[in-house]
């Protein structure tokens, strides 16, 4: 990979990765379709995709730092007590993350091997993306469903009355996130809708959850980068992937806060239906 292919990925990656269109679908068909001779299948290539999402996560730890300051201290505050609830709305607020966490966690560790196979399949990825395409118009429904409903408290403290079972099944739903097309934004958004929680909510508890998930996967594979002798070659591209993706990302989130106060998903779906259709035509060729 060159530092401009670096550079390009990196830009689409920081841009996608919190709007609901899948940032590993886009980074998976990029290559393809500009005709460029990138080995996807390489653990290398993954290490530089989990880069780019790291510095995403950096920027989401320290856009929401004052409440991830107040969920740590909640949180420290409840295991000091032996108690979830002493940690107070912010303390229940991070357990219920952490939980939703875990499923995504365990399946991201149990079939890394078979995930990482579809990075060289960009033919599926873009079967996957016309998947997540139908999932955000479906999601879009049910936002339209939650926004009717008339809200009494503040966003967190809706979050906060998830029950455990809930917090589980909004991260079954980011399990769907691993497999490149589809959405990690989109299926978080649209599970926590499922179970109750309003369209702010969601996209709120989403942009929360993206941190812990994105946190863990670098824990695992960013070392790789100053470990392995092949990889360390690859230092310089990554990096500046990863520095123009937390920029984008900035952007992004800045963007996406206001825009899902009111907004749709229906123009997400649509256009990872076309794109996915489009690209599927190409590779056909």
């Amino acid at each position: 990979m060159t530092y401009f292919q670096a550079l390009i990925i990196g830009i689409f990656q920081g841009i996608t990765e919190l709007f609901p269109v899948s940032s590993l679908g886009h980074s998976v068909l990029l290559p393809g379709l500009l005709g460029w001779h990138i080995d996807q299948s390489n653990p290398i290539f993954l290490t530089f995709l989990v880069a780019t999402h790291t510095a995403t996560a950096l920027v989401l730890f320290f856009y929401f730092f004052k409440d991830w300051r107040r969920i740590l201290s909640g949180m420290a505050q409840s295991l000091k007590e032996r108690d979830i609830q002493a940690g107070g709305l912010y303390g229940t607020l991070g357990w219920l993350l952490v939980v939703a966490t875990i499923p995504a966690g365990i399946c991201g560790l149990l079939f890394q091997d078979v995930l990482q196979k579809l990075f060289a399949s960009p033919q599926i990825v873009a079967g996957f993306l016309i998947l997540n395409g139908f999932m955000l118009l479906g999601a879009d429904g049910l936002r339209k469903k939650r926004s009717a409903e008339k809200k009494s408290a503040a966003v967190d403290e809706h979050v906060t009355r998830l029950s455990w079972p809930q917090a589980i099944k909004v991260g079954c739903a980011q399990i769907l996130a691993l497999i490149p097309g589809f959405s990690r934004t989109g299926s978080t958004i649209g599970g926590g809708l499922a179970v109750g929680l309003s369209y702010e909510d969601a996209a709120r508890f989403s942009f929360l959850l993206a941190t812990p998930i994105i946190g863990a996967a670098s824990l695992l594979k960013v070392p790789e980068l100053f470990t392995t002798p092949g990889e360390i070659a690859f230092l310089g591209p990554t990096l500046l992937g990863a520095v123009v993706a937390g920029f984008f990302a900035y952007c992004s989130v800045r963007f996406l806060l206001k825009y899902f106060e009111s907004k749709k998903l229906w123009p997400f779906g649509v256009y990872c239906i076309a794109v996915g259709a489009i690209a599927s035509l190409i590779f056909l060729r």
